[in-house]
């Protein structure tokens, strides 16, 4: 992946409020059902959402800068420590332990030929010759720490489908693709794991494929638990006079009776529309905001001048 900080077009000096901003917009611009004929939408998405769970993360994001992991969030390979060990790529996606063990050297015999620590390391395993006299052995082994082969991405659904399931195409980082099912009822920061599908190395298990979910940000729900809220615009004469009004769900819309005279920022609770839940379902919770019409409107201006100088009130009288 590219660097997190150009996909989400921040400086590396950015706080964290920037860098969430950031990601909002950009999240909002390229969300695939806000893009439904652009078949790299899902792409750029998928990218953001992977960048920002880097520099989003106040911990991964030092990590990220001190160079420990890559952009997909990946250990970086950091050389060899000093002392008497050392530390070397086992195969693709893991680390193994190595040690130089010396075996009595005399003075001036460096502790063995590095040729032969070279031929230890990637000769097939075999030891080097003793050195003079036999002193100066070097032997060069794993240090017995297990080779991690797992592979872990991330996978950005819908709410939708986090809810209904299904099934989604994944690309690994070594290119191979794979049809995943996504489990009904899912959430973010659940994990996925696929057995035997990570990376291989000669002589160890194939490792696991977890797969890392996260929701993306709907176009008007809000979930807040198993809950949802919609922010719902209605014309100032269904505020007015009342009226039904229909509400989308994450099923089929339903009809709200709103009352006559509904303020603005009144909330009506709908149960049972809400997500999946142990035992139940969450509820839907409607805010009724009055949407004035564009543009300058004369009658509307005249009649409103007419009903204030009638009708006088203050609702701020409260505040004091």
């Amino acid at each position: 992946m590219r660097d997190p900080y150009e996909v989400l077009g921040v400086p590396r000096s950015a706080n964290a409020a920037a860098i969430k901003s950031a990601y909002r917009k950009l999240a909002k611009k390229h969300h695939p059902d806000s893009n439904k004929d652009d078949p790299k939408a899902a792409e750029r998405f998928s990218e953001i959402n992977s960048a920002n769970e880097i520099i989003g993360d106040e911990d991964k994001r030092k990590q990220f800068d001190r160079g420990e992991i890559d952009a997909d969030g990946k250990p970086r390979f950091q050389g060899f420590p000093g002392g008497g060990g050392a530390r070397g790529r086992a195969g693709p996606g893991g680390f193994e332990s190595y040690t130089f063990r010396a075996g009595g050297a005399g003075p001036g015999q460096g502790g063995g030929a590095f040729e032969d620590i070279l031929n230890s390391m990637f000769g097939g395993g075999q030891r080097p010759r003793p050195g003079a006299g036999g002193a100066g052995q070097f032997e060069f082994d794993t240090g017995g720490i297990g080779v991690d082969l797992d592979l872990n991405v991330a996978m950005t659904v819908s709410l939708e489908e986090s809810v209904q399931g299904g099934e989604k195409r994944v690309r690994l980082p070594t290119g191979k693709e794979l049809n995943v099912k996504i489990p009904v009822g899912v959430v973010s920061g659940q994990q996925i794991r696929l057995k035997g599908q990570g990376e291989t190395a000669q002589g160890h298990p194939p490792g696991d494929l977890l797969i890392t979910i996260t929701v993306a940000p709907h176009a008007f729900f809000k979930i807040e638990g198993a809950d949802l809220r919609i922010d719902l615009p209605v014309t100032l004469y269904e505020a007015v006079l009342g009226g039904k009004v229909r509400v989308p769900t994450l099923g089929n819309a339903v009809e709200l009776s709103v009352p006559k005279n509904t303020s603005s920022g009144r909330t009506f609770r709908l149960k049972g529309k809400g997500l999946p839940k142990s035992g139940g379902t969450g509820d839907l919770f409607v805010t009724i905001r009055i949407m004035l019409p564009d543009g300058n409107d004369a009658e509307l201006e005249a009649l409103m001048e007419k009903w204030r100088d009638q009708h006088p009130y203050n609702p701020r009288s409260g505040l004091g």
